[in-house]
């Protein structure tokens, strides 16, 4: 049910937005877990080694920063599991004659089902391959010829498939140079002093846009470490597999009603701030609420540089009917009580 609601929320967000192109990036992350949750297991989890986990795969889409959708996993499960049947919910739920859907994952995703997926949905892809043999040894094959571009990079391209694969695929090659000392080891091997770097994919980009349009993945990882830390996604604590699965929808549903209300209410430059960032200039504030004559006022700082912003939000919701600005000497007074009064809160616990 929450999945549902997901859904509908980014489909809301993304009919605001008037976008015609998106691109979803897949991805998974550990959570771990100190306890006996339910369905928690001992897998890949860099942080904690040994210990019980939960591994969630996440769908972001980058253009909006918003969460699409997603599910809580055990900790021993392989990436790419479950993905090819996301990938269809994804597409039943929000594609539309006029929007082009592009699919964007690392290399834990190179599967053929996957793509093949993708390609009965009519969408896009772009997926880090792995060195596999049949791919390394055409790629350092010397009649191959490399194109140069930006930042020592050189790219190429291989119409080829794999050992059982059904059919031929685009795969983008790139390759960079070795740091001078590793270089300086002789090798009998052809192309050796490079690293090399495969994508396939079904796009019409040049092979070196194919690379650099790749290198956004990154975004998708800074996402999730906003859910996990900002949302906390990160802290999964009831003993129900089921029940923390219900708790990380509705954290990313409030992630995503966060982002509608940034959409709505704040400046364009202010939508892809994080949360924290949010908090800090908007939240974390010393003020004083004053209610008078059918009137609510809110008194902050006078140097406070962000009160226009604050005064749109907060007017426009109806919430705040004046915002004063008051000096120093009144802020200092404010703060004095403030701090009052969390002391006494601690003494008392």
């Amino acid at each position: 049910m929450f999945r549902d609601i997901n859904f509908k929320v980014f489909k809301k967000l993304l009919t605001k937005s008037k976008l015609t192109s998106i691109t979803i990036d897949i991805d998974s992350s550990v959570i771990n877990v100190e306890g006996h949750q339910e369905g928690a297991s001992k897998g890949y989890n860099p942080k904690k080694l040994g210990n019980r986990c939960y591994n969630i795969q996440f769908a972001f889409c980058d253009e909006l920063k918003a969460y699409v959708t997603g599910f809580v996993r055990s900790g021993n499960t392989y990436t790419a599991n479950g993905a090819a049947e996301m990938i269809k919910e994804i597409v039943a739920n929000i594609k539309s004659d006029d929007l082009e859907i592009l699919f964007r994952m690392d290399s834990g995703y190179f599967d053929e089902k996957i793509i093949e997926t993708i390609e009965s949905l009519g969408c896009k892809y772009l997926i880090k391959a792995k060195s596999y043999s049949t791919l390394t040894s055409q790629a350092t094959n010397s009649s191959i010829v490399f194109v140069k571009g930006e930042e020592g990079r050189e790219t190429t391209e291989l119409y080829t498939k794999l050992v059982k694969w059904e059919k031929d695929r685009r795969f983008v090659v790139s390759r960079v140079l070795k740091p001078e000392k590793e270089r300086a080891q002789l090798s009998l091997l052809e192309g050796s002093e490079y690293d090399y770097f495969f994508f396939v994919t079904n796009t019409t980009l040049l092979s070196e846009k194919v690379v650099i349009y790749y290198e956004k993945r990154g975004n998708a990882e800074n996402y999730i470490k906003e859910a996990k830390y900002d949302m906390a996604v990160g802290h999964l604590l009831l003993k129900s597999f089921w029940a923390n699965e219900a708790v990380f929808q509705m954290m990313m549903l409030s992630y995503n009603l966060f982002l509608l209300f940034k959409f709505d209410s704040l400046d364009s430059s202010e939508y892809r701030q994080q949360i924290k960032t949010f908090r800090l200039k908007y939240v974390f504030l010393a003020a004083k609420i004053i209610k008078t004559a059918r009137y609510v006022i809110m008194k902050l700082s006078e140097n406070y540089p962000y009160k226009e912003c604050m005064k749109n939000v907060w007017y426009n919701k109806n919430i705040i009917n004046k915002i004063e600005c008051c000096s120093v000497d009144n802020l200092q007074s404010l703060l004095s009580i403030i701090a009052a009064k969390m002391k006494s809160m601690i003494y008392q616990k």
